[in-house]
């Protein structure tokens, strides 16, 4: 039975973050970037997925504005993909922003179209609720435009 708990303490974050984010170089093969992930994690409100006492996935939420929220990163080790996980850490995520007095959620993808990995990812935002509300080009590089896409959180 798998159980998801908030994380507090930093050291922590960081090493479930690394963990997991090391085990999806599709997603996170940048070191550059992915040791960003990892040390923003360390402020942020952190939510891990365990089976057996050992972190198999995890979910990050960054306060972007005074009624939003962002899912600022996420993981699941991968050979827990697609057996709900993600969509259990999502759940309590969204229940832990509704009580903070969050508004909006927000997360950034890929766009659509341009990776097939990312394709799926999009997919997984859209069915949890998310909408898309706007594509920015070249904020990341010009391979990899930027959806955004927001959830009314009410």
């Amino acid at each position: 039975m798998n159980v998801i708990r908030e994380i507090l303490d930093k050291e922590e974050k960081k090493r479930i973050s690394r963990k997991i984010l090391e085990a999806l170089p599709n997603w996170f093969g940048i070191k550059e970037a992915r040791e960003e992930y990892i040390s923003d994690c360390e402020s942020q409100y952190f939510f891990a997925a365990e089976k057996d006492r050992e972190a198999i996935g995890f979910l990050c939420l960054k306060q972007t504005g005074k009624d939003t929220v962002e899912v600022s990163v996420m993981g699941i080790l991968p050979e827990f993909h697609r057996q709900g996980i993600g969509k259990e850490l999502f759940a309590l995520a969204r229940q832990y922003a509704l009580e903070k007095g969050f508004s909006f959620m927000q997360v950034k993808t890929v766009q659509m179209g341009c990776y097939d990995i990312y394709d799926d990812t999009n997919k997984f935002y859209k069915s949890l609720g998310f909408k898309e509300f706007e594509v920015f080009p070249t904020l990341w590089d010009e391979w990899n435009p930027c959806q955004i896409y927001v959830m009314y959180l009410g």
